[in-house]
């Protein structure tokens, strides 16, 4: 049991809003606390469409690895930034279409930690691991990884709403390059980020990171568009979130949102 002073419970800052425990919160979750409703709250009042990015973003997660478990054969998944838990997990959409498939989570939210379990319930044919590590510990994650993923193999990589984590100064560029280094050719990079095209967006996000244990970073589309430098991008390239590979039978309406996402391979 938690007390004040063990680690985890210190970590967690229940005083103060969180990324994925707000996102949570945006997604119609439950597991957050009262500040990152609150938090949540006064982002929805700033700009309403918070919620459909959020929404369009997790829609993007089950189409891309829906691609790269079907059309593209990937097999191994390293997904950084999880977040909390919800419906169609990575592992979940991914062993669906290939019960073989493994999967290695990571983030650093203590939260998230906690909920792990939820995020190792792997079918018999395949494996999944949670790796508690900073995205900028690329040495720690890769190595923890290759106790459930083999390097030699191509992975598909995804980092959805990760990286505007990052500040400027944090050389996020830096980060998905180390990341795609060590792996081979054939694998995949999944990405998609908030853009800063909307003032109104600008300010919610401003008010968040104002209040905040951390801060959220949004980009030009041309800025996040450099994460993919070097790889062949799967059609239709970079485009707005809600518009990369659209389910045909999709209800969700999620209409013109501020972010954009691709998929790339990696020669």
């Amino acid at each position: 049991m938690s007390t004040p002073q063990d680690p985890l419970a210190l970590r967690l800052k229940t005083d103060r809003p969180h990324s994925a425990r707000v996102w949570n919160y945006l997604l119609g979750g439950k597991d957050h606390y009262p500040v990152d409703a609150e938090t949540g709250d006064v982002i929805l009042k700033t700009f309403p469409d918070i919620a459909r990015i959020a929404r369009a973003q997790r829609a993007f997660l089950a189409r891309s690895v829906r691609f790269l478990a079907g059309e593209a054969g990937i097999r191994q998944f390293l997904d950084i930034g999880t977040g909390l838990p919800t419906a169609n997990n990575t592992h979940e959409v991914a062993q669906r279409l290939a019960p073989e498939s493994r999967i290695v989570y990571v983030d650093n939210d203590p939260l998230v930690l906690t909920h792990a379990r939820a995020l190792l319930t792997s079918t018999p044919d395949g494996a999944c691991a949670y790796i508690d590590a900073d995205v900028l510990d690329a040495g720690k994650i890769l190595a923890e990884a290759a106790k459930t993923l083999d390097f030699s193999r191509p992975v598909g990589l995804t980092m959805l709403g990760m990286m505007g984590q990052l500040s400027d100064a944090e050389k996020p560029q830096d980060v998905v390059e180390e990341m795609l280094a060590a792996l081979p050719s054939g694998s995949y990079l999944a990405l998609s980020d908030g853009t800063d095209g909307n003032e109104t967006a600008n300010q919610a996000i401003a008010v968040y990171n104002a209040n905040s244990a951390s801060s959220y970073h949004l980009r030009p589309p041309a800025q996040i568009g450099e994460f993919f430098a070097g790889l062949e991008l799967v059609e239709p390239g970079i485009v707005m979130t809600s518009e990369w590979r659209p389910d045909p039978d999709d209800t969700g309406d999620f209409g013109r949102v501020e972010s954009v996402a691709g998929v790339g391979l990696k020669p």
